[in-house]
């Protein structure tokens, strides 16, 4: 045996080294926006496009969908990462061209005349209020707006506008950019100086052009400078046979702001502030229940077991004669649940989840997923999770060593934890694309991408599930401390049903989540920026002792009814958590995704809710099982029993 052990550490050291080697491979890749660019006087600089998006359909497109100028070397795909991907970004070359630090206003192009298709396209894409999405050096455009009195700040600009009581609808084909630059000094000579983007506005208007005296003009051409009219008369029209010119003009602006606080200004917009006097509330709440409740759990176990041990042999044979609760269950108390494979294999992939999302969020704390990183913080996601397959496969095999007694089928189990969560996405995802797919949307996932991501899940986390699997073999199964009876003891019945409490038990975790839980849910269903992962790592955290905590105190309860079935309800019971998170999601889009419209944006909000909520239960499932029964495992091995 203890040869066995001496190799089992080392392996699984070996293992853990191989994994962190990746880990900084992973993380060695550029950062876009991480790196500071500095511009000489009349460098040309070329802005980039994004997808456009809406808050009422959630349905990103591309932006030459609509009829707008192109670039003269023709549309070019931007380098894009796996999360970009699979959130829908579309970046692409665009037209605009501004030369750094001089002003100038500049004729783009006049398109032909508009078809009965472009102009429904159109009309639709302005009342959906769709979003154009640019970007200079990594910066999104923004763009201020004056509601009741106050100032509000957007990324992006609108396609069109409808002005109040009127039918028609007009395009914006005019921008003017604001772009604030930081002259910056070089140290040395390999330091030149130059010029840094520290700021990126724009201000959006609706010009009346003559277009067959602005076709006469090349692109780049410049032009007087425009003034944006008040008057909708004044403004381009969205109808058949009309012909948009495009113009834009940019004013370079000097300012004080430093590069590494550009991206300040977006992380303070209006509407995504987190109220911080309210979160420490909560959290300083929920985190003393949950003390006191562990306190006096604590005391009345201490309790039991200090009259139990001061007893002589006789006087305890006479106690559990007399005496109910979890001491009459010490024969039944590790008997082999129902469905101990699938037990097993929800664990594994909990185990996985959990140490994925702790691990991104540490990083994220530390500055390391910034959202000037786009879609880096998903790709590093998908990364610590294929890589975390090893640990998954360790701890479903050994504990299904340990519930079997032996390491018979452990292979069949490893393909379960490595197909299990993956397999579930997989089925939602491919739902939801063929949605995507039929609205023509770019966020659909494109068939090169599943034959990556399939690659990627084949290659790196079966082969490390099976590894994990493997080495759970290797390892000493954990002992009981008692035996188990040949005959299950009988479970009184019960004024109510057990699954009633488990259920129940559910809200005091959601109670730690759910004010962070809106402005994770607003981030991503309303393009704001979330930013605040110190207080999401402290709210996790938070999240797993109450998980804990509740899981344990539920299982102590059901030992003291004699109801030795804990496993399943030792899951749920902190698992059941992700009910309330999906029913908040549900209440999150009725009553503040009012403007959400249409059955296929509801139905691709609660696919991507439920694959949130089916990750959040095996995540805090496994946290509070392993509590409990490492508890069980502590509580039944402090007992003398002959």
């Amino acid at each position: 045996m203890a040869v066995s052990k001496s190799r089992t550490l080392p392996e699984f050291l070996w293992a853990l080294l191989v994994l962190v080697m990746f880990a900084h491979v992973c993380n060695g890749f550029y950062l876009p926006g991480s790196y500071m660019h500095t511009y000489s006087k009349g460098q040309e600089i070329f802005t980039k496009v994004n997808s456009l998006t809406s808050i009422e359909t959630e349905l990103p497109f591309s932006y030459y969908s609509l009829p707008y100028c192109k670039p003269q070397g023709g549309i070019k795909k931007m380098a894009e990462n796996l999360g970009e991907l699979l959130m829908g970004d579309e970046i692409e070359s665009s037209p605009y061209r501004f030369r750094m630090n001089m002003n100038e206003t500049v004729y783009l192009c006049t398109t032909n005349p508009l078809k009965e298709h472009e102009v429904k396209l159109l009309k639709q894409r302005t009342r959906d209020m769709y979003q154009v999405n640019m970007i200079l050096d990594n910066l999104p455009a923004m763009r201020y707006a004056y509601q009741n009195r106050a100032t509000i700040q957007w990324t992006g600009y609108p396609v069109g506008f409808t002005p109040d009581g009127s039918k028609d609808d007009y395009i914006i084909n005019h921008l003017k950019f604001r772009v604030l630059i930081h002259e910056y000094e070089g140290s040395d000579k390999k330091k030149a100086s130059g010029y840094e983007i520290v700021g990126f506005e724009v201000y959006p208007c609706s010009v009346k052009y003559d277009a067959d005296t602005m076709s006469k003009n090349e692109m780049y051409k410049s032009i007087a400078p425009v003034n944006c009219p008040k008057d909708a008369s004044e403004s381009q029209i969205i109808r058949e046979q009309e012909r948009v010119s495009f113009t834009y003009e940019v004013a370079f602006v000097k300012s004080d702001i430093r590069w590494p606080s550009r991206w300040d200004a977006y992380l303070k917009m209006e509407g995504a502030r987190v109220h911080w006097f309210s979160i420490l509330n909560s959290l300083m709440v929920i985190f003393f229940l949950a003390a006191i409740v562990f306190v006096i759990f604590l005391r009345t176990v201490r309790r039991d077991l200090t009259r139990y041990e001061e007893l002589d042999k006789e006087a305890q044979a006479q106690m559990n004669e007399e005496l109910s609760g979890w001491k009459l269950v010490v024969g039944d108390v590790f008997r082999e649940p129902d469905h101990s494979k699938l037990l097993c294999v929800m664990v594994g992939d909990g185990v996985q989840i959990t140490g994925m999302s702790v691990v991104t969020i540490i990083f994220a704390a530390f500055g390391f997923m910034s959202p000037a990183s786009r879609g880096m913080l998903l790709t590093g996601m998908i990364i610590l999770y294929l890589f975390l397959g090893i640990i998954a496969g360790y701890v479903a095999v050994r504990m299904w060593r340990t519930i079997k007694g032996t390491s018979e089928g452990w292979r069949s189990v490893s393909w379960f934890v490595a197909c299990f969560f993956p397999g579930i996405v997989f089925v939602i995802l491919t739902i939801l694309n063929f949605i995507l797919w039929g609205s023509n949307s770019t966020g659909a996932i494109p068939i090169s991408l599943y034959f990556v991501l399939f690659s990627l899940w084949f290659c790196i986390s079966v082969p490390l599930t099976l590894l994990g699997g493997f080495l759970g073999t290797r390892s000493e199964a954990i002992q009981y401390p008692v035996r188990t009876n040949q005959i299950p003891r009988e479970i009184p019945a019960r004024k109510y049903p057990s699954w009633l409490l488990v259920l129940g038990a559910g809200t005091l975790p959601f109670g730690t989540l759910f004010i962070e839980l809106f402005f994770i849910l607003s981030s991503i269903w309303l393009g704001r920026f979330y930013y605040v992962f110190g207080f999401l790592l402290i709210v996790l955290l938070l999240l797993v002792v109450v998980c804990a905590e509740v899981s344990v105190v539920l299982t102590y309860m059901h030992l003291c009814v004699e109801d030795w079935r804990w496993w399943w309800k030792a899951f749920f019971a902190s698992g059941s958590v992700a009910l309330y998170v999906f029913l908040y999601s549900i209440n999150y889009l009725v009553f503040d995704l009012q403007s959400l419209s249409g059955p296929v944006s509801a139905t691709l909000y609660l696919g991507y809710s439920l694959i949130m909520a089916t990750a959040i239960m095996l995540s805090t499932g496994t946290i509070g099982f392993l509590m409990s029964f490492y508890f069980v495992h502590y509580l039944f091995a402090s007992v003398k029993i002959d």
